[in-house]
């Protein structure tokens, strides 16, 4: 069927919208299941009319609204309030800047006194139903919330509303939307609330989110035995679609990671150390090296032409038993550094800053720095996952043990290194949730050489595709940074046993097979060579 409607809802010239064809799920009850959860719920049991006696206390004609102009009504407002309960939330957005909106209304459900504990990634989706829009982004968070389930409703439409959305058509275009999946173990059946929510089971872009949060939960009572994931693997087996993608912003000037799609491009990171240790400067900047101020300019003009999208920099060398400096002394070498590289006006890509202090991270990003890179993954600050959550940033997080002074007597994994660096990096992931940072800004590194013997370091690369794939990582995006490492020079033996800047032949090694294995990203010295071995890499594996 195809339904022409104005092209003023789009104020686009082109087709007229499309629709595919709609398909309900049935409308379903939860019943009393005693399903084990991080937040079981409790046990009691529930006047099978209780709540929707209490809904009905609310039961208004719900109509639709224009959404316009509105302007929010002023002191807080009546609501209803219960214990604590579980929620899942979606939500989406397909115009304008999508990260955006769906930030602000996260940060809106936080003010609102609607706790997020976990968010899933960000999925990058087909439309479905309205087929002439731009791609959405899905994603789901797990809520804690004492409001009920239509006083919940009442405050995210209220958001919407603060958002600026505007409702023209049913399932169309939309800057945010926000659904409320399941709410405990409950069932709702309120003329302007359903849940579950009816369109779960037919909707791939809600079950993969939710199955990242809740993969082993039963979400039908009709088949109380059916779990998030059956439902999920049942859609995608049933009517095979393009492989969806999750989706991790980086800064508005580069492309999202989109580490699922199989023909994306290496990210190329150039390191620039402004630490005296770290004399690792490329051969390809002149005598005075790569962080010398009178050379930025040639460093730009040089890493832009060779495709390097982020600028790694760092006043703290993670070399190992390399003592520490003060977080000032680190703020004084990186600070003044991106201040001129973004003084120039000629860096157009991203700025990373390599750190474990909060204080520098904070001073960094306010200098003009897009991404925190914190080789401890916020174990070497408590401050440090708090600040990455407020400043908003992505943020990468290393596999680590120890500090760089004792991390190469803690190399002892019992477990196998593949299982306990997973483990390990789950935890962080875990941490960094808790402590309010999104999963979407979230990138992993498997700290090759960091707590771990040459033996060890190449292991993780040659079993790299195994720890990308590892339960409860999937689809989270990777850097790798093996440049000039000592087990490099361990291998290859000779001069570059002792010399780091000959191991740019074995880095080549390395780069290729990190990009094989899945990496997203590769940190490098020497970015003109690595960009080409990239380039090679990506034309063989990513197609």
């Amino acid at each position: 069927m195809r339904i022409n409607l104005p092209r003023k809802v789009f104020g686009v010239n082109g087709p007229a919208l499309r629709f595919a064809p709609l398909t309900r799920a049935p409308i379903f009850r939860i019943l009393n299941t005693h399903v084990l959860t991080r937040h079981q719920s409790s046990s009691t049991q529930i006047p099978p009319n209780s709540l929707n006696s209490d809904l009905n206390a609310h039961s208004e004609v719900w109509k639709p609204h224009i959404i316009k102009g509105f302007h929010p009504a002023s002191g807080p407002q009546p609501v209803s309030k219960t214990q604590p309960q579980l929620a899942y939330i979606a939500f989406g957005s397909n115009l304008g800047d999508r990260v955006q909106w769906i930030e602000q209304a996260c940060n809106e459900m936080s003010k609102r006194g609607v706790a997020i504990l976990r968010t899933s990634s960000l999925w990058e989706t087909d439309p479905m139903y309205v087929l002439d829009q731009d791609k959405f982004l899905n994603g789901v968070c797990e809520v804690e919330t004492t409001l009920r389930p239509i006083d919940l409703l009442d405050t995210l439409q209220d958001i919407e509303r603060s958002l600026g959305r505007e409702k023209l058509i049913d399932k169309g275009p939309r800057n945010i939307d926000l659904d409320i999946l399941l709410y405990g173990d409950k069932a709702v059946d309120h003329d302007r609330l359903k849940i579950p929510h009816a369109g779960i089971l037919e909707r791939e872009f809600v079950l993969r989110p939710l199955a990242e949060l809740i993969p082993a939960k039963s979400i039908n009572p009709s088949s109380p035995w059916k779990t998030t994931q059956d439902y999920l693997n049942a859609i995608t087996e049933a009517s095979p679609r393009t492989p969806m993608s999750t989706l991790t912003p980086l800064g508005r000037s580069v492309e999202p990671i989109r580490s699922l799609q199989s023909n994306r491009n290496t990210l190329i990171m150039s390191i620039l150390n402004r630490s005296p240790e770290s004399a690792l400067d490329s051969k390809n900047s002149g005598k005075k090296g790569q962080t010398h101020p009178e050379n930025i300019q040639r460093s730009i003009d040089s890493t832009t032409k060779h495709g390097v999208s982020i600028l790694d920099i760092g006043g703290q060398s993670s070399a190992p038993e390399t003592e520490d400096i003060t977080a000032n002394e680190e703020i004084k070498r990186v600070v003044p550094f991106i201040e001129l590289i973004r003084g120039t006006g000629g860096w157009k890509g991203l700025i990373s800053i390599d750190t474990y202090r909060s204080l520098v991270a904070e001073a960094a990003v306010k200098a003009g720095a897009d991404i925190i890179n914190d080789i401890s993954a916020g174990k070497l600050d408590r401050d440090m996952l708090p600040a990455m959550a407020r400043l908003g940033k992505t943020v990468c997080l290393m596999h680590m043990r120890g500090t760089p002074m004792t991390m190469q007597g803690l190399t002892n994994y019992p477990d196998g290194i593949i299982e306990t660096v997973a483990r390990e990096l789950l935890a962080r992931v875990a941490e960094a949730e808790a402590a309010g940072i999104r999963r979407w800004r979230i990138i992993l590194d498997p700290g090759i050489g960091f707590a771990k013997t040459s033996a060890q370091s190449i292991e993780i690369l040659r079993r790299f595709d195994e720890l990308r794939d590892w339960p409860g990582l999937q689809g989270l995006p990777w850097l790798v940074g093996t440049s000039r490492k000592k087990f490099i020079g361990g291998v290859i033996g000779g001069r570059t046993a002792s010399n780091p800047g000959e191991r740019d032949w074995g880095t080549a090694a390395t780069v290729a097979v990190a990009i094989q294995g899945g990496a997203d990203i590769v940190r490098v010295h020497n970015y003109k060579d690595m960009s080409e071995v990239a380039k090679v890499s990506d034309a063989i594996w990513r197609y």
